[in-house]
C-alpha cells in the first residue's frame, strides 16, 4: 500500500489540477507549501510576493522560455487563512484539459512534485485544520448524491460529529481519571464519585453511543442508497416493473417465459433517493443448463438485495409450488409483494398473509405511486431521519463507536462484579482510543492512507 504522508515533510511544495477532467469556463491549478508564492512569482507577470492574502490578479503565464502559456486569474492564500493551513496559491486559467496540463508542467518545471490522491486535504488534516471525520466529509460532500446526503456531509463538514465525538471523551476521560486514580492510589481510599455514579453516566453514554450507531442503517441509505432485487416465477412481468421503474425499456420483455435469463441492473431515483435496480431471471424447475445459471445468479442477487420485490401474476392463482415457497422464505421486514397485471385481472387479488403488499400494472403504469410509497415504508422503518438529526454513514465511524459502546459496556459490567480496576481502566483507554480514530487522534498509518487515497488528486 503506498502511504500518501510517508513522503510528505511540512511545508513541502506540491501541486495539481483542482477541477476535473474535460472542457469547462475555467480550471484552477493549486499550488500548496512554502515554496508555492516563489513559484507563482517565476511565471506569473505580477509582483506575487506583493499580494495581499486572498486577494485576485489578472496576468500572464510564462514558461522557462518565456512562451506565452495562457492568461489567468491569480489568487494567494496565506499560512493559516488557506484551506491547507500553509501558502497556497490558486491559478484559474481557461478551461479545457490541455490548457491546463500545460499550465500545470509549468509550474511542476519549476522544481517541485505533482500532489498524490488527497494530499492537499491531508495537509489541512496534518496542519490541525480539520480532524479526520471534516476531511472525510469533503469526499462525501463532493459525490453526494441526493440533498439529504449533501446535507449530512455538509453537517459533518462543520463539525458537528467531531464535537459529539470530543464530548463523549471528555466525559469518559473524567471517569478515566476515576478508575486510574482507584490503580495508582488503592490505599488511599480516594472516592471522587460513587459506584453507582460510575456506572449511571456510563449508561446514559452507552445509550447516546448506541443510538449513533443504529442510525448507520438511515445513513447508508442516505449515502449509498439502496439495492432493489426483482424475483418471481417466469413470466409475472418483472422485465416489465423494471421498465416501468426506471420509465425507460431496459430489459426485453416478452410472452415467452424465461426470456430474461441472466442478472439485468440499473439505475433508478425513487422518491429523491439512488437504488441499484435489479431484475433476474424467473425461478422454477428448469433442465435448461443456462437458464439455471441464471436462477443461481438470481438467489444470489436475492440475498445480497436490501429490498426485495417478489412479483406475483394477479391475472391468474397462486403457483402452489414456487410462489408459496417464495413467500415464506422472504424476509418480511426489507419484502414487498406485488401483484402486476392488475389490468388483465377479473377478480380481486389473493389475500396473502405478508405485511407489505401492493398491486399495480407496470404496463399500462397504473399503481406505482402506491409502491413508491410503499418502498419508502419499509425503507424507512423509524421514519425520514430528521435534518438536525446525526446520521453515521460511514462504516469506519459506525464500528468505532460500536467498539467504544462495547467497551463501556465492559466497565459497567466490570464495576457491578467488583472485577479489579486495573481491567476496568484497560476497556476504558480502549473506549476512547475507538473514539480517537474517528477523528484523528489514534489512527493508524495504513487507516490514513487508506482514507486520503481514495481523494481525487487535486483535493
Amino acid at each position: 500500500m503506498n502511504f500518501i504522508h510517508q513522503p510528505y515533510q511540512p511545508h513541502e511544495t506540491i501541486a495539481a489540477i483542482a477541477t476535473p477532467p474535460g472542457e469547462g469556463g475555467i480550471a484552477i491549478i493549486r499550488i500548496s507549501g512554502k515554496r508555492s508564492i516563489e513559484i507563482a512569482e517565476k511565471i506569473f507577470s505580477g509582483p506575487v510576493w506583493k499580494y495581499k492574502s486572498h486577494t485576485a490578479h489578472f496576468g500572464t503565464i510564462r514558461n522557462a522560455h518565456d512562451e506565452h502559456i495562457d492568461d489567468v486569474l491569480l489568487l494567494t492564500m496565506l499560512g493559516q487563512r488557506s484551506f491547507t493551513g500553509e501558502d497556497t496559491v490558486e491559478i484559474h486559467c481557461h478551461g479545457g484539459s490541455l490548457i491546463a496540463r500545460r499550465v500545470l508542467e509549468t509550474v511542476l518545471a519549476c522544481g517541485i512534485r505533482s500532489a498524490l490522491p488527497g494530499e492537499f486535504s491531508f495537509k489541512a488534516f496534518i496542519n490541525g485544520k480539520i480532524d479526520l471525520a471534516q476531511a472525510e466529509a469533503i469526499q462525501d460532500l463532493i459525490g453526494a448524491k441526493n440533498e439529504m446526503a449533501l446535507n449530512a456531509a455538509s453537517e459533518q463538514l462543520q463539525g458537528t460529529l467531531s464535537q459529539r465525538i470530543t464530548a463523549f471523551q471528555k466525559e469518559l476521560t473524567s471517569i478515566a481519571a476515576i478508575l486510574e486514580a482507584w490503580v495508582d492510589f488503592p490505599e488511599e481510599g480516594l472516592e471522587f464519585a460513587t459506584m453507582d455514579d460510575l456506572c449511571d453516566a456510563l449508561e446514559a453514554i452507552c445509550l447516546q453511543l448506541e443510538k449513533l450507531t443504529a442510525s448507520f442503517h438511515d445513513g447508508r441509505i442516505v449515502h449509498e442508497g439502496l439495492s432493489i432485487c426483482l424475483v418471481g416465477c417466469p413470466n409475472v412481468g418483472k422485465s416489465s416493473l423494471m421498465n416501468a421503474l426506471l420509465d425507460k425499456d431496459r430489459a426485453i420483455v416478452s410472452h415467452i417465459p424465461g426470456t430474461t435469463r441472466d442478472v439485468v441492473e440499473d439505475h433508478v431515483r425513487l422518491n429523491g433517493f439512488n437504488f441499484k435496480l435489479i431484475d433476474t431471471a424467473g425461478l422454477r424447475q428448469s433442465l435448461d443448463t443456462i437458464e439455471q445459471e441464471g436462477i443461481r445468479r438470481s438467489k444470489e442477487a436475492m440475498a445480497r438485495a436490501d429490498l426485495v420485490l417478489l412479483v406475483l401474476d394477479a391475472s391468474r392463482d397462486l403457483n402452489q409450488a414456487e410462489e408459496l415457497e417464495l413467500i415464506k422464505v422472504l424476509p418480511s421486514k426489507q419484502s414487498i409483494v406485488v401483484w402486476n397485471k392488475i389490468d388483465l385481472s377479473t377478480h380481486s387479488t389473493p389475500e396473502i398473509d405478508f405485511p407489505h403488499v401492493v398491486a399495480l400494472s407496470a404496463k399500462e403504469r397504473i399503481g406505482l405511486e402506491g409502491l413508491n410509497a410503499k418502498i419508502d415504508q419499509v425503507v424507512w422503518q423509524n421514519g425520514v431521519p430528521s435534518r438536525e438529526e446525526i446520521l453515521i454513514t460511514n462504516v469506519r465511524h459506525k464500528e468505532a463507536i460500536a467498539q467504544a459502546a462495547s467497551s463501556c459496556r465492559m466497565v459497567i459490567k466490570g464495576l457491578n462484579e467488583d472485577v479489579s480496576p486495573e481491567f476496568l481502566a484497560l476497556d476504558m483507554r480502549q473506549a476512547l482510543a475507538e473514539l480517537g480514530k474517528i477523528i484523528g487522534t489514534n489512527v493508524s498509518e495504513d487507516v490514513l492512507s487508506s482514507i486520503f487515497s481514495q481523494f481525487c488528486i487535486g483535493k
